[in-house]
């Protein structure tokens, strides 16, 4: 049987899979706006894409947009009426998980080389995966220290109705980053509406810090950056279900959650996000196992980050 660190290496090597040999890397053209990469494409998308040569172009061995589409305004309605069409054809499956949401922009996605960049344009985040564009989001660690010192950890159940892992285990709260938000609203934001914490303890949180990984499936290329925080809650209080988003939470000491971390119940990114803060919180130790594999780590961590 597999030891604990073996299987952590297992889901690393997943969730970082499109920088280890093998990928389609290799083979994927670049997806350029204004002159700057912003993602990338796979053959198969290109190939797709192909057949709308009044919005995209191809340019050496990058994509980019035909000359006209020059704002960000005029590129995301061009690619908007591209994506609709393609979903009416069902061409993706991942575009199944379209939000329908009531206001254009309320659950788009800014495109931009790097977070800090003005946007050049927004994109349906169900899409996002078609163009290897990289997704933000916050993530939040619910956590209690009792007077002996001992962690524990909430822990939310999704809902069965969840378009992406349903019922598996996820940070006590969490979302993405929707253009136009900020990091802390969206952190505030998600932890009322999913877990009715109120605003002035969720304002407690502290950043500590961003987890990077890019990992591919049938679905397409998924480079994602989640901003983290810890939230040292008080002992006597209880998360509840708000926004019907988790069916359930659940309070563990942290060696449960360890466990649980390479179980098939946890949704892989927030495993990540899990394992970071065991590492910052040294429940993960060099002498453990996992930091000295024999060099493994070093090759499953290629593009995978931890910054603080």
């Amino acid at each position: 049987m597999a030891s604990w660190s073996e299987k952590m290496l297992q889901l690393l090597r997943r969730m970082n899979n499109f920088h280890l040999p093998g990928s389609s890397l290799e083979s994927c053209l670049r997806f350029e706006v204004a002159g700057e990469q912003v993602g990338w494409i796979s053959p198969k998308v290109a190939s797709i894409l192909g057949r709308f040569p009044a919005v995209f172009r191809p340019y050496g061995s990058a994509i980019t947009f035909c000359s006209g589409l020059d704002t960000f305004e005029s590129r995301s309605v061009a690619v908007d009426e591209v994506l609709q069409e393609l979903r009416r054809e069902a061409s993706f499956t991942c575009l199944i998980g379209w939000r329908d949401e009531d206001e254009f922009y309320f659950q788009q996605y800014a495109v931009m080389p790097r977070y800090c960049d003005p946007p050049l344009m927004y994109m349906e985040r169900a899409a996002t995966s078609l163009f290897g564009v990289k997704r933000y989001g916050v993530h939040v660690n619910g956590y209690t220290r009792d007077s002996s010192g001992n962690l524990n950890m909430w822990l939310a159940r999704r809902s069965l109705t969840k378009q992406t892992y349903p019922g598996r285990l996820d940070n006590m709260a969490a979302g993405g980053l929707a253009a136009g938000c900020s990091v802390r609203h969206t952190m505030v934001k998600e932890c009322e509406e999913e877990a009715c914490i109120p605003p002035g303890l969720a304002e407690q949180a502290r950043p500590v810090g961003t987890v990077s990984y890019t990992y591919e499936d049938e679905e397409g290329i998924f480079p994602e950056c989640q901003f983290v925080f810890d939230l040292e809650l008080p002992l006597n209080f209880q998360p509840h279900i708000g926004d019907g988003e988790v069916q359930a939470f659940y309070y563990y000491p942290i060696e449960n959650v360890k466990d649980l971390l390479v179980s098939e119940e946890f949704k892989p990114n927030c495993a990540m996000v899990v394992l970071d803060f065991l590492i910052r919180h040294a429940i993960i130790e060099p002498d453990s196992g996992l930091l000295h594999t024999g060099g493994q780590m070093s090759d499953h961590l290629v593009g995978f980050e931890i910054r603080i």
